[in-house]
């Protein structure tokens, strides 16, 4: 089976859809598939192409048994949302060309989303390399953006909505990372098939984890007691997360020097919550730079809980923060401040943590409190979360649904 593999975010840039992506398209390796992965040149998050690939319009290489081609793209640090734009149409643009001459063939065009906009090349490039559309949906665009303030204008929005369904019945299969988006979809086009294509863990990399660093030394060397209580966030530092949530629950608690909140990442919002720590006062706050995955899962075996929060908004009860997974395979406990799906799975279903009320910092300080409270809770619910995501998230049980997916639509006539 050939595999065209399109998606604007893959590795060496960090980041959790990043890891996501370059897994899947791995697993189909393993499967036996030629995948061909027709991606950006890195950028992401610091919005700055990274040195060796500069100045270059294509650049082409072979890693983990794929050929992967990585192509311009129009990079600018604004947050605008003309910028924003520029940034996705000359991806659009720029990996239809690269696409168009420098890809053979193939038999699955998998392709992800968002950005929305990437469905135009891959409409364009399938049916130009006889390929059956695969539609991944880690995000419901436009509706994300309408409900974030991201886009109000009219026009844009009846275009965008045109063109997502546009992309969904040109899909010989459509797939989806949450249970809500899947039946979003479900709903509107009852007579397509969508299939539920959650994030997972990575049992191989937890394995490595486990096995490297002392997290009592890695405890120690940050100056943090035995005995005390650290809280960590760890991903990109933006707007959605809400992180003002944990410094302003740090300030509530700014009494207890034994509870530590760590917050390793980057991100468009650092700046701002770096100068709301010197404005609260609360040096038990820490801000650590984003590291390779290998250290990172190292240094969360050190902590004692994870927070994982989200801003008070309907759109995100149905979001399933990839953060979560990790966290739960090296049995650390959450504290999440998610409502909605999230939470369903994870603290009621999985018991494996305790919910806060999103951007309520009195709330999370509460559940704070309540870990340091009972220790032995802490063990209880981050054994429970191991065996939950264990036995639900496996990321190769969940590849091997997409693989049976994907062997199916090839032997079907038509798209």
């Amino acid at each position: 089976m050939k595999v065209i593999f399109l998606t604007q975010y893959f590795p060496p840039e960090t980041g959790a859809p990043q890891n996501r992506l370059f897994a899947t398209a791995q697993a189909l390796v393993a499967n036996g598939a030629e995948v061909t992965v027709l991606t950006a040149m890195p950028n992401y998050p610091d919005m700055r192409i990274h040195a060796d690939y500069r100045g270059k319009w294509h650049a082409r290489s072979v890693e983990g048994g794929m050929t992967v081609h990585r192509v311009w793209l129009l990079v600018s640090q604004s947050r605008s949302i003309f910028w924003r734009l520029c940034n996705y149409f000359s991806f659009v643009i720029t990996a239809f060309v690269v696409g168009l001459f420098k890809l053979r063939r193939s038999d699955i065009l998998f392709v992800e989303s968002p950005p929305l906009f990437l469905g135009i090349t891959a409409m364009w490039l399938a049916r130009a390399k006889g390929a059956k559309l695969v539609f991944n949906v880690s995000d419901l665009w436009p509706e994300s953006a309408v409900q974030l303030g991201m886009v109000t204008n009219k026009t844009m929005i009846s275009a965008s909505t045109w063109l997502e369904e546009r992309c969904y019945e040109r899909s010989a299969l459509i797939t989806g990372q949450t249970m809500g988006i899947v039946a979003d979809i479900k709903r509107r086009l009852p007579h397509k098939e969508v299939l539920w294509l959650p994030n997972g863990v990575d049992l191989d990399a937890i394995a490595q984890a486990e096995q490297s660093g002392d997290p009592a030394e890695a405890r120690a060397k940050a100056g943090i007691a035995p005995g005390d209580l650290v809280l960590t966030y760890a991903g990109i530092i933006g707007h959605a997360q809400g992180l003002e949530v944990v410094l302003q629950a740090a300030l509530l608690l700014k009494h207890r020097k034994d509870i530590h909140f760590l917050l390793i990442g980057d991100g468009p919002e650092k700046e701002m919550l770096l100068r709301l720590k010197k404005e609260l006062g609360v040096e038990q706050v820490r801000f650590v730079d984003r590291m390779p995955r290998k250290d990172l899962l190292a240094l969360l075996r050190a902590t004692d809980a994870v927070v994982v929060p989200l801003r008070r908004n309907d759109l995100f009860k149905g979001a399933i923060p990839s953060k979560i997974f990790e966290a739960l395979a090296l049995s650390k406990p959450l504290l999440l401040g998610v409502e909605g799906e999230a939470k369903d799975l994870f603290i009621v279903e999985g018991g494996a943590g305790l919910g806060f009320i999103p951007e309520d910092p009195r709330s999370l300080a509460d559940q704070v409190l309540a870990l340091d409270a009972d220790r032995s809770a802490l063990q209880r619910m981050g054994e429970a979360g191991r065996k939950y995501v264990l036995e639900k998230f496996d990321r190769r049980k969940i590849s091997v649904r997409l693989w049976e997916a994907l062997v199916r639509i090839t032997q079907q006539q038509g798209s």
